[in-house]
C-alpha cells in the first residue's frame, strides 16, 4: 500500500475519529483532545496498513481505547466535567438532529458505539464485531437494542 502523508490521512478520517471520540466522550473538548492524540498516535507508531478498510478500523480503535483510557484516568475521576458545570450545546440544523444527538448520548457506551459506528460511519454489522471483538449475534443484538432505546427516547 503506498505511504500517504499525515495530512492526508487526517483530512480523510477527521469526521470519523472526530465523531466517534465525540459520541464517546461527550465533551466537545475532550473529542479534541482525543482527536489529537489518535493522530499523534498514528504518526508515532506508522502501523503497517493493508488497505483503507483496515487504515479506518486502527483509527476508530484507537479512538475508542483512548476514550476509554482517558475516562479511566485519574484525573477524570476527580475532574469536574464542563457538562457538568454547564451544559454543552450542540447546534444541528434542525430540532430533528438536536434529538437524535441527545438520545444517542443518553444511551450506554456500548449501545452508542454500535449505533454509531452502523449509522454514521455505516460499517457493516461483521466489521463491527470485528472492530470491537464481539460476535455479529452480539452487535445485532446491541443494534435492535439501540435501537429500541433511541425510539423510547425520541417518542417520550
Amino acid at each position: 500500500m503506498p505511504d500517504i502523508q499525515i495530512d492526508e490521512i487526517i483530512e480523510k478520517y477527521r469526521s470519523t475519529v472526530y465523531s466517534v471520540a465525540l459520541t464517546h466522550t461527550r465533551s466537545k473538548y475532550d473529542a479534541d483532545d482525543v482527536f489529537q492524540e489518535v493522530f499523534l498516535a498514528y504518526w508515532r507508531k506508522q502501523p503497517k496498513i493493508r488497505d483503507e478498510e483496515h487504515r479506518k478500523a486502527w483509527l476508530i480503535r484507537a479512538t475508542l481505547n483512548l476514550c476509554k483510557k482517558s475516562y479511566n484516568s485519574s484525573i477524570w475521576k476527580r475532574a469536574v466535567s464542563f457538562g457538568e458545570v454547564g451544559e454543552e450545546q450542540f447546534i444541528f440544523e434542525s430540532s430533528r438532529e438536536n434529538d437524535v444527538f441527545l438520545a444517542v448520548q443518553a444511551m450506554s457506551p456500548k449501545l452508542r458505539t454500535v449505533i454509531h459506528l452502523y449509522y454514521f460511519e455505516e460499517m457493516s454489522v461483521k466489521e463491527i464485531a470485528k472492530l470491537l471483538h464481539r460476535r455479529e449475534g452480539t452487535v445485532r443484538m446491541q443494534l435492535t437494542r439501540g435501537r429500541d432505546k433511541l425510539r423510547d427516547l425520541i417518542l417520550r
